[in-house]
């Protein structure tokens, strides 16, 4: 994860009982989009995910109870709450969990739950490709590439790519639009490798 100043980029660490805050579907739909698109109304949220406020509004006070959001106090009134992310990432340690059965479980929750996420993502653009314009379609990719690499090197190359990736990271400017980076760098089934 890269290193920064600005508060809102040193992420929400998560130990084992936000980890268990964070694991639910919903919640991360959610968390995503007050991170995407700032602040928003429990009312708001339900309209674009097609929850009843009801739901949304218990989930964000989930989520604020566990330190991702907060209320916007520069935006609504009683009746009216906004709500805000923290910060604009999650940063966590697999092998803090590893020896704990119920935080493995949770993260691995929310790791199924990232994938899903990432793949309808992912779906969604290809559904819809004919609608961006030539040079957007052309400068876009869904690559992957098989690298025979040791652990350590792994983490070096995670590190790497993501410390390119934040050399990007601006305000918004014009003429741009707003740009999804997925990377996702696992070692393959060794089953798989057996295949002819």
């Amino acid at each position: 994860m890269p290193t920064t100043t600005d508060p809102t980029r040193q992420g929400q660490p998560l130990d084992a009982r936000s980890l268990r805050g964070l694991a639910h579907p919903l919640r991360l739909r959610i968390l995503g989009l007050l991170r995407e698109d700032g602040p928003a109304t429990a009312s708001g949220l339900a309209a674009r995910l097609g929850e009843s406020s009801g739901s949304t509004s218990w989930h964000l006070r989930q989520l604020a109870e566990y330190g991702f959001i907060e209320e916007d106090p520069d935006r609504g009134n009683r009746r009216d709450r906004w709500w805000r992310a923290r910060h604009e990432v999650t940063v966590f340690d697999k092998a803090q969990f590893l020896d704990d059965p119920d935080s493995w479980c949770a993260l691995q929750v929310l790791m199924h739950e990232v994938v899903n996420r990432d793949f309808g993502h992912a779906a969604a653009f290809v559904a819809a490709v004919e609608s961006w314009r030539r040079e957007w379609v052309c400068a876009s990719t869904l690559s992957d590439w098989d690298l025979r690499l040791t652990a350590p090197e792994l983490a070096e190359l995670v590190e790497e790519l993501g410390a390119v990736i934040e050399r990007y990271r601006r305000p918004r400017a014009e003429g741009d639009e707003a740009v999804r980076v997925q990377l996702q760098a696992f070692p393959r089934n060794r089953h798989e490798e057996q295949q002819p």
